[in-house]
């Protein structure tokens, strides 16, 4: 991978602020700034796939977390929300419009009298197949603008990272969704 010669988008944030606040440690600015930005790009990249397949970020990761959790191929509402990290009022919206689209049913849980399950309907399954096939060549592409000793590093890196705000949020810290 080739690295542009002139300064990024975020270097030159860094260098404004050393010269307007020189009392102040931007370095992290660095990291957290690009993050950032990488993250914008990604989703931006990402959100493209999804919409070829007329599904918005939220829809296909509902139809996603529905496909993985294997044959009936169903959860309730609360336990989609959970999976995605959306509030039940978000996820109630997603489920409403993948209903209407065919892809998802709502029925009276067989266990709980009380209880609604969401299940994937044969096209909601067809479509997620494609769409998730499309979405991992995207990745993968995504991924392979960086040398693989850099994508190695990296995935390491954020692995550990991760594990830190995961293992904070486990044991009653404030979760980052």
């Amino acid at each position: 991978m080739t690295v542009p010669e002139s300064p990024d988008h975020v270097a030159r944030i860094q260098a404004a602020w050393a010269r307007e606040r020189p009392d102040l440690d931007v370095r992290a600015q660095g990291v957290i700034g690009r993050l950032h930005r990488v993250g914008a790009h990604l989703t931006e990249r990402l959100c493209l796939v999804y919409k070829r397949f007329g599904l918005a970020e939220g829809e296909f990761d509902v139809l996603s977390t529905l496909r993985r959790a294997g044959a009936p191929f169903e959860l309730a509402p609360g336990e989609l929300a959970a999976h995605t990290m959306v509030t039940t009022g978000a996820m109630t919206k997603r489920i409403d419009r993948l209903e209407r689209d065919g892809l998802v049913t709502r029925r009276p849980s067989v266990t709980d009298g009380r209880g609604r399950v969401v299940a994937l309907t044969p096209a909601g399954r067809d479509l997620i197949d494609e769409a998730f096939t499309a979405h991992m060549r995207n990745e993968r592409e995504l991924l392979d603008q960086l040398d693989p000793a850099d994508a190695e590093l990296l995935e390491g890196a954020l692995t550990r990272w991760l594990a830190v705000f995961e293992s904070r949020a486990a044991v009653g810290g404030v979760p980052l969704d």
